[in-house]
């Protein structure tokens, strides 16, 4: 019995040494920060990873956020600490092991962030972040430092946190997440007014053709029409925008009775495409004080144009195409209407052409992330370098 015994432990630490030598020994994951952001009219997002660079769509922003850590060192006290400070509302109280703070239920976005590690955790390893403001990554800040600029209207469009062993310095630099805009390049901003229509699916297919991206001034009682193009329209990263719900000039409007009209449009749109707009174009052009402030307690900014095709009017392709390459610049924001045929195809031609030429089609509200934001009830024509 007793040799019976010698033998299976010698065949067990055999057999031992074969697994032991065919798979490595097991080493513990490094401890990464997890972190979540509300985005406004859409929701929480998906979570990101750390180090790695996780911003908002263009035509969307950061409210609120959490965060926690994983895969922290069995019996390592602490904890990852944030605290945010929502534009009115200053800084709020600091929140832990995700818990949520910001706003989910207004349009206030926050303006900037700090973050620390505490306990045994803040001995042993650094907490390094920055957040996207103005189309741009703010620079690395650590352990409880602020990462953007409170106070000055600006917003956080873009969270990246990275959790490095102490002292051991800045984290490596992360790939870009998603399409990349170069900001050092000339870029423009197609807009097509009074639409969904059934020219405006043909648009998108050249849009999506050529990877580049336009805006929609949207009628909202036109979209109940058209819903499968309106969300191919959002899916393709196309930023759909408000022209009010029945095309009313708003200076005839109350103050009331506009916040009404838009959020009609919205609760639209959210029904089809799950999101809300952000921007807004006044039909007609016609703005006044009180409309402008009814926006900016709608918590949207109005945009206009530099260049005017007047297709509308010509129901010309041709004279379209040359009123827009005889005028573009760099920044410009450009008027057309998806309820015609002759802009379709007008728009056919002005898309890879306007790429050929060096300019990076983006939305209106991706144009303003790299030219010194919007702000709402402010009116904009153009974004120039």
């Amino acid at each position: 019995m007793k040799k019976y015994f010698v033998r299976m432990m010698l065949a067990f630490f055999v057999l031992a040494g074969a697994v032991s030598a065919s798979f490595p020994a097991y080493a513990e994951e490094e401890m990464k920060a997890v972190f979540g952001m509300y985005l406004y009219g859409k929701g929480w997002d998906e979570g990101g990873t750390d180090n790695a660079y996780r911003s908002a769509p263009a035509d969307s922003y950061v409210t609120a956020m959490k965060a926690s850590l994983r895969n922290q060192p069995q019996g390592m006290t602490g904890t990852i600490a944030y605290q945010v400070n929502l534009s009115g509302s200053g800084w709020l109280d600091w929140q832990e092991n995700y818990g949520e703070t910001g706003t989910m239920d207004t349009n206030k976005p926050l303006e900037a962030v700090r973050m620390k590690l505490t306990g045994q955790l803040a001995e042993n390893y650094d907490l390094y972040y920055s957040v996207l403001q103005s189309g741009t990554w703010t620079g690395l800040v650590m352990n409880g430092e602020t990462a953007g600029q409170e106070g000055c209207g600006l917003r956080v469009d873009g969270i990246r946190i990275a959790v490095t062993a102490k002292d051991a310095g800045m984290p490596p630099e992360p790939e870009p997440e998603g399409r990349v805009i170069d900001p050092s390049k000339p870029m423009v901003a197609l807009t097509f007014d009074d639409g969904p229509s059934k020219y405006t699916a043909g648009i998108l297919d050249v849009l999506e053709a050529n990877d580049a991206r336009a805006t929609f001034f949207m009628v909202g009682n036109r979209m109940g029409s058209y819903p499968a193009t309106v969300k191919r329209m959002v899916d393709l990263g196309c930023e759909p925008a408000s022209h009010t719900w029945d095309h009313t000039y708003i200076t005839s409007l109350s103050g009331t009775a506009l916040q009404a009209n838009l959020d009609r449009v919205d609760q639209t749109l959210a029904s089809i495409a799950g999101v809300q707009t952000v921007i807004m174009r006044p039909p007609g052009g016609f703005i006044n004080d009180a409309s402008k402030a009814a926006l900016a307690q709608k918590g949207v900014p109005a945009v206009f144009w530099s260049i005017d095709t007047l297709d509308w009017k010509t129901r010309n392709a041709g004279q379209t195409v040359n009123t827009v390459l005889g005028n573009v610049r760099d920044g410009d924001i450009i008027l057309m209407h998806d309820l015609y045929g002759a802009s379709a195809e007008a728009a056919a031609v002005l898309i890879p052409e306007l790429i050929n030429r060096g300019y990076q089609l983006v939305t209106v509200s991706e144009l303003a992330s790299f030219r010194g934001g919007m702000q709402p009830g402010q009116a904009y024509h153009h974004f120039r370098p």
